[in-house]
């Protein structure tokens, strides 16, 4: 038996741009096609006599808002979570605070159980993992914390190999070569103990001088 479409509230779509700017996004918050949210945008009129599809309309993007996650106006958490509100306005690091603060996922290694806080800031070494390696899908059961050593195992999209190589890299450069060249203090000194002299090619001592 086929599902039956959802319907559009006229209620439904003004809900939709309160906290939307463009008829896409209102769509997506609605959980629907564009072109079945487009259907019912196009019959509902608001005051003006306007469609809502028309009303809504927003083709160069001007006026989209960060939707906020801190603060008074912040969002409930779980409307993002369930894709009721467009992941691309988020910044993934927030998101990732609230998680903790809200206690939606535990702030330890869900592979090996690490939860060791960093003396400095309390923080734990985990980094968020999207088990379907999307990394808009935000869905409780799509997400979890992984310690640096199992993102590295097992993550769905782990540090590439170029990134590892970049850190692990030493490039030795003419900056790095030692300078053997002795000051005049240096030389006083070692005249001093009888083991630098003007006139030998090599000075006495100076097999003493480390080189490596």
């Amino acid at each position: 038996m086929p599902v039956p479409r959802k319907i559009l509230s006229k209620e439904d779509i003004l809900r939709a741009h309160k906290v939307t700017r463009s008829n896409m996004a209102a769509a997506r918050y609605l959980h629907v096609s564009y072109n079945h949210y487009k259907k019912y945008a196009k019959v509902y009129k608001n005051d003006e006599g306007v469609t809502l599809l028309e009303a809504h309309k927003n083709q160069a993007g001007a006026g989209i808002q960060k939707f906020a996650l801190k603060g008074k106006d912040r969002i409930p958490l779980m409307d993002l979570l369930e894709g009721r509100v467009p992941i691309e306005h988020f910044d993934a690091k927030d998101i990732k605070k609230r998680l903790i603060i809200e206690g939606l996922v535990e702030e330890v290694c869900a592979k090996c159980g690490m939860a060791e806080r960093r003396v400095t800031d309390t923080k734990v070494p985990v980094i968020l993992n999207f088990k379907d390696g999307n990394k808009k899908n935000f869905h409780l059961d799509n997400i979890e914390f992984l310690c640096y050593n199992c993102s590295f195992l097992y993550a769905a999209s782990p540090i590439e190999e170029k990134q590892a190589e970049a850190m692990e890299d030493y490039v030795k450069t003419r900056d790095d070569e030692p300078d053997w060249e002795l000051d005049k203090a240096h030389i006083e000194h070692l005249k001093s103990l009888g083991l630098y002299d003007d006139d030998e090619e090599e000075s006495p001592g100076s097999e003493y001088i480390s080189r490596l």
